[in-house]
């Protein structure tokens, strides 16, 4: 009788070891994928705030006022009288080379005479607590906006300021949509009418003819701009550096109704 041969099954872990493997590489595969999704989720959120940031960056540091000229006008009730202060300012403004566009309707025009300090908002923009300035139409002349803002209605001297384009070629200034541009120049005018200058009927830019045309006395600002008065303006617009202008009034102003101050 033949003795039947017994076969045995040789057993082996190459297999295990395979899958193991197998396991690991997918499981490498998936945290690299994982990995490279949120790399490129925060490199595109890098990207946005660098750009943001190289925005305003460039915006604060080249959008610049630069005060260019500024000159001090006294009331009148005649020829001969004059106010013993100056009731008003004209600001001749600009914007340095290659400057971004600035907003004058967003620019704060802060004005101190070492006892009262003014913050001046666009007449045609509103200011927290009071609104828009009483009778200023955007329709009507630099005459109606001076007699707006130093005359008739509210005491609207202590809370805003105008403006009148002097030069500006691409039209982007208008009472609407203050905007200005590299090239532009535009007079500010601020009010900063006395106690004492109240019994003056008008301002010599207000009415040249020498006419007084209805206008009621003049509004106290709050200011009181008199000789060797110490005068500061700031103004700070939305984006870039802030333009600070000192001044010292002269000794004497004499018979003089428009007063260079500056430069």
């Amino acid at each position: 009788m033949k003795r039947v041969k017994k076969s045995y099954v040789k057993s082996s872990d190459r297999a295990q070891i395979g899958i193991g493997t197998l396991i690991i590489f997918i499981a490498m595969v998936l945290v690299a994928a994982v990995a490279g999704a949120v790399l490129i989720q925060t490199s595109g959120v890098l990207q946005q705030k660098a750009q943001s940031t190289g925005k305003q960056a460039t915006q604060e540091t080249s959008s610049n006022i630069q005060i260019r000229d500024i000159e001090g006008i006294r009331a009148k009730s005649s020829a001969s009288n004059l106010s013993a202060s100056v009731d008003l300012l004209r600001i001749n403004i600009g914007l340095n080379a290659a400057s971004e566009p600035v907003d004058l309707g967003q620019v704060i025009v802060t004005i101190t005479d070492g006892t009262n300090t003014n913050e001046l908002v666009y007449a045609n923009e509103d200011k927290a607590g009071v609104g828009a300035m009483t009778d200023y139409n955007a329709s009507e002349d630099l005459t109606s906006h001076l007699r707006a803002l130093t005359m008739r209605g509210s005491p609207n001297a202590p809370h805003f300021f105008i403006a009148e384009k002097v030069r500006d070629e691409d039209g982007s200034f208008t009472q609407g949509t203050p905007t200005i541009n590299s090239g532009d120049l535009i007079d500010v005018y601020v009010s900063t009418t006395s106690t004492a200058g109240t019994a003056y009927d008008y301002l010599y830019l207000v009415d040249s003819t020498g006419g007084s045309g209805g206008a009621a006395p003049l509004k106290d600002s709050g200011m009181n701009i008199l000789p060797r008065t110490e005068v500061r303006i700031i103004m700070t617009p939305e984006y870039g550096a802030v333009a600070t202008c000192d001044m010292v009034m002269p000794s004497t102003y004499g018979s003089t109704e428009n007063i260079k101050l500056y430069p």
